[in-house]
């Protein structure tokens, strides 16, 4: 691999951005194929047939996964660079406490905000980034993306909804709030009228969590880690 296509693809990992290295194993021309189907070629100008290349790497991007395939007579190796999802829990309740471990057995890179020192103690959080700032300036700082799953769950107004106002306004591909129906009427009506508009309020998963019966709070993160599994491959669908 040549430096500037691994520097470019270092850069990608950093930025989080997904992308596929596509080698042509029989001349070892590489380009990289991105998500919404744009190409970075460097100096190496024919990798193989563009158009067939495009589609395939975007499927596989798509999968996240990586194989060798045969395309117009020749063999390409085609790996999918995919950053690991990631879930943002607002409110350092017994409900996060089981859910950011759960997530992170299931592949993701868990956060925690929550300016309650009190709650977000690091021996009720072991192993967890703990972010004790209030979710608007947290949240500057992590920067959502269409990988980013966030879960708000401190029933309080004054954490939560800051927290929400800015998922909405964000490629987040998973925004859910923890309340009862008429907890969240109430808590759509304060986050109209601060000017999100009815489709993007839509976006919230509230009640939060897949109808599973559960009560406790395992139980419940349960559901709600599986409602943003769930969620995620319908986006990727």
């Amino acid at each position: 691999m040549k430096r500037e296509m691994l520097n470019t693809l270092l850069a990608n990992r950093a930025d989080k951005r997904p992308a596929a290295l596509v080698t042509n194993i029989d001349s070892g021309m590489q380009c990289l194929v991105y998500a919404d189907g744009a190409l970075y070629k460097g100096d190496q100008q024919h990798v193989g047939p563009q158009a067939e290349i495009v589609d395939t790497a975007r499927r596989f991007l798509g999968e996240q996964r990586s194989a060798a395939v045969e395309i117009a007579d020749s063999r390409f190796l085609i790996q999918a660079f995919v950053p690991p999802p990631r879930l943002i829990v607002v409110g350092a309740v017994h409900i996060a406490q089981a859910l950011l471990a759960m997530a992170e057995l299931a592949g993701f890179q868990a956060h925690l905000i929550d300016p309650r020192e009190a709650f977000a103690a690091d021996n009720r959080f072991p192993g967890i980034d703990v972010i004790r700032q209030w979710p608007d300036q947290a949240c500057e700082t992590l920067s959502l993306d269409s990988s980013t799953a966030v879960a708000t769950l401190s029933h309080d107004p004054k954490i939560d909804e800051p927290a929400l106002q800015i998922a909405l306004a964000s490629e987040a591909f998973y925004v859910g709030a923890l309340g009862s129906r008429k907890t969240h009427a109430a808590r759509l009506e304060r986050l109209s009228a601060l000017g999100i508009d009815a489709e993007a309020l839509t976006r919230i998963h509230a009640p939060i969590g897949l109808r599973l019966g559960g009560r406790e709070p395992a139980e419940i993160a349960v559901s709600i880690l599986a409602q943003i599994i769930e969620t995620r491959y319908q986006c990727q669908a």
